[in-house]
């Protein structure tokens, strides 16, 4: 005779556990979604390398060992260094990526109307003001509506990661003004304030910017011909602020809280 009141068996117990594993997988989506890009950029990177990721001894979800870390010889300042500078290289490439995808063009275009450079300190951003697709309206200082389109999405760019600016006006030779006593050094010169006051006026503090300068024809492109139009562009070399390089790292704590009320997407 059967009896009654058995084991019922422990499906409950994997169903708990596969509960608590979704529970813990949303709390680490809300911690990684509520970091800044460049903690974000290392996450991304660990998971497709993890035995090469650039991730520093802060940015994890458990803080390293730092004595340990001394011990083994990882912790040492010159191969820390050379981490920061592989996320800040990988965070450079991402807000370039970033500012092509916002004006819909491609970066490997043979006539380029945009090129954007990583470079030791930030980015070098040239704009070209080319007959296909103008930057200014004809020999002015006047932006065209591509023009202006360009400069209201790069001062936001600017203004979320804090760059300081520098901006360069440059033109070919040979260039036929109408005014009078009205060079290419005029030319040049009102073409970078342009840019300068075009990026305040949408979005960037005018503390960001560092220096406004016209070169004329004086300093052509390498490999161009001095009146090519290749030419004539504004140069915009935007270096990372000190602020934005040390910002520290939020606690796990902190992580916890900031995550609770952000859902990912939001």
């Amino acid at each position: 005779m059967a009896k009654k009141g058995g084991h019922h068996g422990g499906a409950w117990k994997v169903a708990y556990a596969d509960f608590v594993t979704a529970m813990m997988a949303l709390f680490m989506v809300l911690w990684i979604s509520a970091q800044d890009q460049k903690i974000l950029i290392a996450t991304s990177q660990y998971f497709q390398n993890p035995f090469r990721a650039p991730v520093d001894a802060t940015s994890g979800v458990m803080p390293f060992n730092s004595q340990n870390s001394r011990t083994n010889g990882e912790g040492s300042g010159e191969a820390q260094q050379d981490r920061n500078k592989q996320i800040e290289m990988t965070f450079l490439n991402s807000v370039a990526a970033d500012f092509y995808r916002l004006l819909h063009i491609e970066e490997n275009l043979s006539e380029k109307t945009i090129d954007i450079q990583v470079t030791s300190d930030g980015l070098r951003v040239t704009l070209f003001d080319r007959a296909s697709k103008p930057l200014f309206v004809d020999n002015t200082a006047e932006f065209t509506e591509w023009g202006t389109f360009v400069m209201q999405n790069l001062s936001w760019t600017i203004d979320r990661h804090k760059f300081r600016v520098t901006i360069d006006g440059h033109t070919r030779t040979s260039l036929e003004l109408d005014r009078e006593n009205y060079s290419a050094w005029e030319l040049s010169t009102d073409r970078a304030n342009a840019a300068r006051r075009s990026l305040v006026h949408y979005a960037v503090s005018p503390g960001l910017i560092e220096r406004v300068t016209g070169y004329a024809d004086t300093v052509p492109l390498a490999g161009e011909a001095a009146d090519s139009e290749s030419n004539q562009r504004i140069t915009l070399s935007l270096a990372l602020s000190k602020r934005e390089r040390d910002k520290p790292k939020i606690s796990i704590e902190e992580a916890a809280r900031a995550a609770q009320p952000k859902l990912p997407g939001v």
